[in-house]
């Protein structure tokens, strides 16, 4: 996902997309430890968009007034 998308989530929107990224990437963990995965690249896309999901959640609870 883009940057500038996830900006004009609202919090909960964010919330709610990071446990979704979390579930999907759980998954995928299943699967590496099952059997073979089909996409492996998916593990590090997974976690960017994370941790890119994280960093935009703490700009917007550290500045409220501030709309990204």
């Amino acid at each position: 996902m883009k940057i500038k998308e996830l900006r004009n989530l609202t919090i909960e929107e964010l919330a709610a997309k990071e446990k979704s990224l979390k579930e999907e990437l759980f998954k995928l963990n299943m699967q590496r430890y099952t059997d073979r995965v089909e996409k492996p690249h998916m593990f590090s896309d997974i976690r960017k968009d994370i941790a890119r999901i994280k960093t935009i959640l703490n700009e917007k609870k550290e500045n409220p007034n501030v709309k990204s």
